[in-house]
C-alpha cells in the first residue's frame, strides 16, 4: 500500500464513480496494490498499446521504462508505504516507474488471462486497449498535488496523464 499526502489546502481529488480501485480516496489517498511479485508461466505479454506498473528493476520485453512523479503535500507531511509497491521512490514525494509499448493498436484485441479482473493503464492511444474476453472500463484518478513551488513531473515512457500541477492518470479496468 501507499499513503500519499495530497494538498490541504481547498483540495481537489476525484475519481471516477463506482471505481473498482482498493483503497481510500479522500483529501489523501491509500492505494492497495496487487503485484505479481514472481514469474510463473510461459509465453511474453502481448504486442499492443498499454501500460503496466513496474515491479522490479526491468521492464518485460518489448517494454519502455518511465516514470511519474507526484510533489506531495509539504506541510506536515504524512506519507507512508508497506508491503509490496509497484517499483519506484516513495518518501515526502512520490515517483512510481512504468512500462509502456505501442507496438501495436489498443482497436486489436490482445490476448491475456481472463480468470480475474486487472488494471492496464493508457498509453498514447485516446482508448483502452482492448482484450480479448474481458470487457472495459477506464477509472481516472485526479489528485491533488502540492500548490507551492509544485514540481510534478513525467520522464520516459509512461501512462497517459493530464494536469501538471495536478495529476490525471487513465486506468483500464478489465472484468
Amino acid at each position: 500500500w501507499r499513503y500519499q499526502d495530497n494538498e490541504d489546502t481547498g483540495n481537489v481529488n476525484s475519481m471516477t464513480s463506482y471505481h473498482h480501485f482498493n483503497g481510500f480516496f479522500f483529501d489523501d489517498t491509500i492505494h492497495y496494490y496487487c503485484s505479481k511479485t514472481s514469474y510463473s508461466g510461459s509465453g511474453s505479454w502481448p504486442r499492443g498499446n498499454y501500460c503496466i506498473m513496474r515491479y522490479g528493476s526491468y521492464c518485460p520485453s518489448g517494454f519502455s521504462s518511465g516514470s511519474i512523479y507526484w510533489d506531495d503535500e509539504d506541510s506536515y507531511n504524512m506519507n507512508g508505504k508497506g508491503g509490496y509497491v509497484p517499483s519506484g521512490t516513495y518518501g515526502s514525494n512520490t515517483r512510481i516507474n512504468y512500462c509502456c509499448r505501442s507496438d501495436g493498436s489498443a482497436y486489436s484485441y490482445i490476448s491475456l488471462p481472463t480468470t480475474d479482473p486487472f488494471y492496464l493503464m493508457r498509453y498514447t492511444s485516446s482508448i483502452c486497449q482492448r482484450v480479448s474476453g474481458m470487457s472495459v472500463r477506464e477509472e481516472i484518478i485526479t489528485t491533488d498535488d502540492e500548490d507551492t513551488s509544485n514540481n510534478n513531473s513525467v520522464s520516459g515512457s509512461h501512462p497517459k496523464v493530464t494536469g501538471t500541477r495536478n495529476h490525471s492518470l487513465y486506468y483500464c479496468y478489465y472484468s
